[in-house]
């Protein structure tokens, strides 16, 4: 799907991003990229797989850079200016002409997942929450008490940020509300595997 290039407010910094719309009442998905301090931006494989799931469904989506990567205003927060910088997205991304207002997802991968699960709970317009390669080894998820938000937990098999025992022990603190999606013979990168977590993701959208 084509972008075009945008920029937008979160707070008193101007952030860029990439806008793709198909109009027609298309469903609004933004796309949080990993660790800025690891070199992290939107232009990321991992998020190009998240993208082009949500592309195959219909969805008007909003990659964007974090507060002080690229050509975005600020520096690093190290969490919370971070979620202020997606829940601003998702507010630029459904004020667009021809994008629903229901049935908003939050996506994010790594630390941008993180900061996905962490706005998608926080937010009543945020209906869904996708968090692939959620880094549980560095830091605990966020997940409020009785959270009925349906989750998407995605990660390789063989990631050590991302261990698989600790998400499904995540998915059963959440409860019913979580699904979990482990794809086999990959890391926390997913190099080479972006066609099948493309194919994961958007079947488990569309279920």
């Amino acid at each position: 799907m084509d972008e075009i290039q945008v920029t937008f407010r979160s707070g008193d910094l101007t952030l860029e991003g990439l806008l793709a719309n198909p109009g027609g009442d298309a469903p609004a998905a933004v796309v949080c990229h990993p660790h800025p301090m690891y070199g992290g931006s939107m232009f990321n494989n991992v998020v190009d797989a998240i993208l082009a799931a949500l592309w195959q469904l219909g969805y008007a989506t909003l990659r964007f850079n974090f507060r002080g990567v690229g050509g975005s205003d600020g520096e690093y927060d190290g969490g919370p200016g971070e979620v202020d910088d997606a829940v601003a997205a998702m507010a630029f991304l459904l004020a667009q002409p021809g994008v629903r207002k229901s049935g908003a997802v939050m996506a994010g991968y790594s630390f941008g997942a993180m900061v996905a699960v962490s706005a998608g709970y926080e937010r009543a317009e945020i209906a869904r929450i996708v968090a692939v390669a959620l880094p549980l080894a560095m830091a605990d998820a966020r997940i409020p008490d009785g959270a009925s938000k349906p989750v998407l937990l995605v990660s390789g098999d063989s990631d050590s940020y991302s261990p698989v025992a600790g998400l499904r022990a995540l998915k059963a603190k959440i409860g019913d509300s979580a699904r979990l999606e482990i794809v086999a013979g990959t890391d926390h990168f997913f190099g080479g595997r972006e066609a099948e977590l493309s194919r994961v993701i958007a079947a488990a959208l569309a279920a």
